[in-house]
Order: structure tokens, then sequence, then C-alpha cells
């Protein structure tokens, strides 16, 4: 599978971007949030619509300065359009295998990025250069083929969920990017490498509880017409896989856990050496 075949599958469309727009930074991203202090410089890699780069930004204070970017024009748009007004975070449209930037950001970071891409590791090399000496990478995405559900969801979501892991799969997208993380981070050169678990859960008595296990409901409507387009699946199915997920919410789910990593990796000196091809062992 090509790698434009790869992007063309990760294009967000319909209510995923409203699932973008309603996160924030303590909640996606809480490993990310006690690494930041005001002043820093943060660079981050596919920001989608800039909810949670405005976080960033936040935490970061007008002392520091914040970079958004991504791939998708429209998201960029919307994402200038709703977070212009903070003179010290910007946007930008970029490609991410290609970050034009180097050593000029204490912390590099992409959440839920990796599982998008057919190269993650050349994403996190260009991650890694673009950070200064002494900064950090950091990475937080999913192993989507850890998920629980309590109780099991209906038959129609589970084949669906099915055909949407092969479809990915197929793209060569890796559902289990998560348990990965480190090993990029080690690959890219970077050193004190630390794995925590920030797994997304949700119980049914959760203000947010409704919002946030709508997730694959939203994921159907939104994916679904990709994956019919492309032959995984037809349109009776991810309506109805939608439309029993809705219910089942109503009636029966009681807990969602989302497997969720967040890896951090340090650039050091012996980083730089890595990444000019040096190295000071035997």
């Amino acid at each position: 599978m090509s790698e434009y075949q790869a992007q063309q599958r990760a294009v967000l469309s319909g209510k995923l971007t409203d699932v973008l727009n309603a996160r924030t930074l303590a909640g996606a991203n809480p490993g990310l949030a006690r690494l930041l202090r005001p002043g820093m410089a943060i660079l981050d890699v596919g920001c989608g619509t800039g909810a949670i780069s405005r976080g960033i930004a936040e935490a970061v204070g007008p002392e520091g300065r914040v970079v958004g970017i991504d791939n998708n024009p429209r998201l960029i748009e919307q994402a200038r359009s709703a977070h212009g007004d903070v003179p010290w975070l910007s946007f930008e449209v970029g490609d991410l295998y290609e970050l034009a930037f180097e050593e000029r950001f204490d912390v590099v970071t992409a959440a839920r990025v990796l599982i998008w891409l057919s190269d993650p590791a050349k994403a996190v090399n260009r991650m890694a250069a673009a950070t200064k000496e002494g900064g950090s990478v950091v990475l937080a995405d999913y192993n989507h083929g850890r998920i629980v559900w309590d109780p099991q969801p209906p038959e129609s979501m589970l084949a669906f969920y099915e055909a949407y892991l092969k479809w990915r799969l197929d793209a060569g997208l890796d559902n289990g990017i998560a348990d990965r993380l480190g090993t990029l981070l080690g690959e890219a050169g970077l050193t004190d490498v630390r794995i925590e678990p920030t797994h997304e859960e949700t119980f049914r008595d959760d203000a947010d509880f409704i919002g946030r296990i709508a997730l694959w409901a939203d994921t159907a409507s939104s994916r679904g017409p990709q994956m019919q387009r492309d032959g995984y699946l037809t349109e009776e199915a991810w309506k109805t896989a939608e439309r029993d997920y809705r219910e089942w919410i109503g009636r029966h789910a009681a807990h969602m856990r989302m497997y969720f990593l967040t890896a951090t990796g340090v650039k050091t000196s012996s980083s730089l050496s890595s990444e000019n091809g040096h190295s000071d062992g035997i």
C-alpha cells in the first residue's frame, strides 16, 4: 500500500472533527501537561483543529512559543480561526515527514498521530531533529487491539471494528503502535525513555460518559463511508453499527477503556552524534 493511500485513509471528516474540538490538554494528553513549564517552545505535530495546542500555549504562557503543524489545510484553517487570538501560538500546514526545523523546540509532541502514519519511524526521527539538546520528544498513542468494553457492544459494532482494523492494517497503519513508542524513541537516538500508562477510561457515572463512549458511533458515521468506498463493508453495515451502538450506549453501556500510552525521550549530546551518523561506542 502506498503512502498516498495511507494518507487518504487518515483524512478526517464528519463527526470526528467535533471530537478533536472537544479535547483538552489535561484530558487528552496528561503526560505532556505535566512536563510543560512557562517559557517553553513547543512543536505540536499533527495538531488538527488546535484545541490541545491552545492548552499547550496557555501552559507555557506569553514568554513561550507554540507551533502547531498538520498536513490537512482545512484543519489548520479551523485552528487559525478558533485560536488566532493567542499571539504566541501559530499554525502551519506541513508534511510530518519533512519537518523543517532543527533543534528549535524544548518539547516536540505527537498525540494520536503515529497510528495514522505508515512510516512512524521517519516522523519520529524528524521530531528528534527538531528538538533542542536537553529537550524531550513526547509521543502518545493507542493500541486498538486492547480496547475493553463492558458489556460487549452489539455484534454489528464488533463486526465494524474488526473491518476498521483490517482497513487500517491493509494501508500499512499499525493498530498497536502504543507498544512500539519506546522502541521508536530509542531508535531515533533519544535516551532516558519513560513509558507511562495514560489509558482513556470512562464509566457511566462520569459527566462526559455519553460523549466519550460515543467515539465509536462517530467513527462508524465518519469512517464508514470511506471504508465502503474502499470495499470493506456496505452502507447498511456501518449505518447499522452506528445505530445499534448508540442504542447500546443508552441502555447497557457501563465502561470503556482505550489502551493509551505516553512515551518520553530526552535528546542528549549522544543523540546528536547518532543523528550525525557518529557513535562514541566501539
